[in-house]
């Protein structure tokens, strides 16, 4: 079947990756957070369903920074941006530049993580629509916020409540979206300079603020 060839290809492609780690790649477990990364993109290409898995990757990063006051998270346990390093140093198809100064500035950072969560909102009166039944589910995958991709066949399992799957479509949109401006800035710039405009880091950054004028 079309899943148990994408999980051998993801297999395949993870091994080839970690080759060029070579001895170089530290031997602890969070190192190598970054095929969550892979196979969660992955799964949620076949399941919309997977893409609620991704919410680890909204409360986690969050959770710590209350905790510790530190965003170890994302020094630490981001899969994606470890993806974003192996694809940029090991297979050197990053241009390593630094990233322009008005990208780092805070009014840039600020103001896209405001954007992220008021499209964040709209994802979720769309999904409070459905579960009403005020709007019709969409089996679409929204990239970039603009380009709807169609998604049907990832829709397998159908005796679940509509808003549920309506809510994983919309998450996945988002994940992929955050995924391929990763992986865009990566091209053009050092590896991970997603982490620079993240919307998960600088709210995490608020959040260590806060707690330390506490």
């Amino acid at each position: 079947t079309r899943g148990v060839s994408g999980l051998i290809f993801i297999i395949k492609l993870t091994e080839q990756i970690s080759q060029f780690g070579g001895k170089r790649m530290k031997n602890k477990w969070y190192d190598y957070l970054w095929i969550a990364s892979v196979l969660y993109l992955s799964l949620g290409f076949f399941n919309i369903l997977f893409a609620w898995l991704g919410m680890v990757c909204f409360i986690t990063p969050i959770l710590i920074s209350i905790i510790t006051g530190t965003k170890a998270y994302c020094n630490k346990y981001c899969g994606r941006g470890q993806l974003f390093t192996l694809l940029g140093k090991k297979l050197n198809i990053s241009r390593n530049r630094s990233i322009p100064a008005w990208i780092r500035s805070k009014w840039f950072r600020y103001g896209f993580l405001a954007f992220f969560m008021l499209m964040f909102i709209l994802m979720i009166i769309n999904t409070i629509l459905v579960f009403k039944d005020a709007k019709t589910m969409s089996q679409t995958v929204t990239l970039l916020w603009t380009f709807k991709i169609p998604w049907h066949w990832a829709y397998r399992i159908t005796d679940v409540p509509m808003w549920i799957s309506q809510f994983a479509f919309g998450f996945y949109s988002v994940m992929l979206t955050s995924t391929v401006l990763g992986i865009i800035t990566m091209l053009f710039y050092k590896p991970r300079s997603w982490c620079v405009y993240c919307p998960m880091g600088t709210m995490t950054q608020l959040v260590c603020k806060a707690k330390d004028k506490l």
